[in-house]
């Protein structure tokens, strides 16, 4: 069992990773680049944690329903392809991944970590007192009658799965959240009372404060630049910045990085960050196919009064999250394909605006909305990557995509488990890199 690790990556997934690194009694350093955590993807998410509503991105039917949004002026799916031999070995996998069977196993694969993610998240929440929070169910709104009969393979998985839900009619919504407007055709909607809401990044530095008592080392303003690895095995890292890099254990005669900095020597290194921590891995062969897919938010002070939402929902139509958190409402949506840089795009926040304003138009100055953006990094297929690579000491815990939050601290203890030599308390099938073969 190694003894120092390195975890790369202080979003949510690197949080939960290193607490349970450290559960494990392993000393645990973890690089960021930013200067505290959950401050990139993990920033600006939903807030949902919604095992029976995971879902791949790959499924049937959507690659027609990408084309149908080209030119919508609102539309939940922007697609703005770029010149670029990794996106399109990405579209090509991920259409391969829409037929029907192959979208109930990786949906299988993911809700198999998601239910226990949130097992484990309960768990880690009433052991430190972390409050982020967090409010019970979560509803997915159907504006109309296609809407409705849509729900119907969605509904069925839910029964195979034994995920407690139930259809509701219009009354029975606005009995449950009466600050719905009334002029939105509402037909329905799809009530799930064990799905939740809860602030990540909130959660993510109470976790922090708790890993750092126990003496896990967080080191921000940090960039690692290269993985060391010699006759396949890690040795360390090399990271430069304003960060205070832990420097006591340096390897005897360590030479300067390529990229400056020194050798820090660790026994097993963890990636857990986002698609800018891929050449890292790459530079020892192992290639992920993992794309930025953009995610957007915008995130507004709560109106006084009654005027906003009692629980998290989901925009079917849209597929725009409402999700209220104390004194403030965020509304997150909108999934772009293409170019990986973040430039917010006034046609995402228009779309979040319009949802966010239908549904509670006295909730908040609407008029004041903020567009952010963020880089879910997404496979094909769905579900993420966990565990070893053929590098020996070097683990992954990457591409958990818009649904970071929601697997972060199952996925954190399975990784700390394969670290450690420990059996996962999951089977791992198909969550590893094992399918990529």
């Amino acid at each position: 069992m190694p003894r120092r690790v390195a975890v790369i990556g202080a979003g949510i997934v690197g949080c939960c990773t290193a607490w349970y690194l450290r559960e494990r009694g392993l000393e645990v350093d973890v690089f960021e680049r930013r200067d505290g955590v959950a401050q990139e993807t993990s920033w600006g998410n939903a807030g949902v944690i919604a095992p029976g509503y995971v879902t791949p991105w790959a499924a049937p039917g959507m690659p027609r329903k990408v084309l149908s949004y080209l030119f919508a002026a609102e539309a939940p799916v922007l697609f703005r392809p770029v010149a670029s031999p990794a996106l399109a070995r990405w579209i090509l996998r991920w259409l391969r991944e829409c037929e029907l069977a192959r979208y109930r196993v990786n949906k299988s694969r993911m809700q198999r970590l998601a239910f226990h993610s949130r097992d484990a998240l309960h768990a880690l929440r009433a052991r430190l007192g972390i409050d982020d929070g967090r409010r019970q169910g979560y509803l997915q709104l159907l504006r109309g009658e296609r809407d409705l009969a849509m729900t119907g393979p969605a509904r069925a998985l839910l029964e195979e799965n034994g995920v407690p839900h139930r259809l509701l009619d219009a009354d029975a919504v606005r009995a449950l959240e009466p600050a719905l407007a009334p002029g939105v055709p509402l037909a329905g909607a799809l009530w799930l009372p064990e799905d939740e809401s809860a602030s990540c990044p909130d959660f993510a530095q109470g976790l922090a404060d708790a890993a750092r008592a126990a003496g896990v080392r967080f080191v921000f303003g940090c960039t690692v630049r290269r993985i060391v690895a010699e006759g396949g095995e890690v040795r360390g890292v090399v990271a430069e910045g304003p960060g205070n890099v832990p420097s006591e254990g340096l390897a005897r005669g360590a030479q300067a990085g390529s990229a400056g900095g020194a050798l820090r020597p660790y026994d097993a290194v963890v990636v857990a960050g986002a698609v800018d921590s891929l050449p890292l891995l790459a530079a020892h062969g192992i290639r992920l196919p993992i794309w930025p897919v953009k995610g957007y938010s915008t995130t507004l002070p709560l109106a006084e009064g009654d005027a906003g939402p009692r629980h998290a929902m989901i925009d079917e139509a849209y597929k725009v999250a409402i999700t209220p958190f104390p004194g403030r409402l965020r509304v997150a949506g909108t999934a772009e394909l293409g170019s990986p840089a973040l430039v917010p795009r006034a046609a995402a926040l228009r779309t979040l605006v319009k949802v966010g304003s239908d549904w509670f138009p006295d909730a908040a100055r609407w008029q004041d909305a903020q567009c952010w953006v963020g880089a879910r990094p997404m496979t094909p297929d769905g579900p993420a990557l966990l565990g070893a690579t053929p590098v020996r000491g070097l683990f992954v815990n990457m591409g958990h995509g818009s649904t970071g939050w929601a697997m972060a601290a199952g996925a954190g203890q399975v990784v700390a488990d394969v670290v450690a030599g420990r059996r996962p308390e999951i089977d791992l099938e198909g969550l590893t890199l094992d399918r990529l073969r």
